[in-house]
């Protein structure tokens, strides 16, 4: 599911709201989640799964064209883990209301 999809059926299943003001709600989320993960701050949505920054050390790699032997920085990441309850609706433990 792509935003635009989010959008369009969170708007379906609230027709009170207007389908712009359900695409502004799912933007602040998102931008709130994404700012709260460049502070370094954990996100964690009960029920759903937790996100947060995980930093991978610099390296060597290897250019798998070449052989060629390539210095790689240090970078942060994004990583989510998913809640106890999403992992039980998943495996077929509770109905996910489609």
């Amino acid at each position: 599911m792509i935003k635009s999809e989010l959008v369009q059926r969170l708007a379906e299943r609230n027709p009170h709201l207007y389908q712009r003001d359900v695409e502004h709600i799912v933007n602040a989320v998102l931008d709130e989640v994404g700012h709260a993960l460049m502070r370094g701050d954990r996100v964690e949505l009960r029920g759903f799964g937790a996100f947060s920054v995980k930093n991978r050390p610099s390296r060597t790699g290897r250019n798998p064209r070449t052989g060629q032997k390539v210095a790689v920085t240090e970078k942060y990441v994004p990583f989510f883990k998913t809640g106890k309850e999403m992992r039980e609706r998943l495996n077929g433990g509770v109905d996910l209301g489609d």
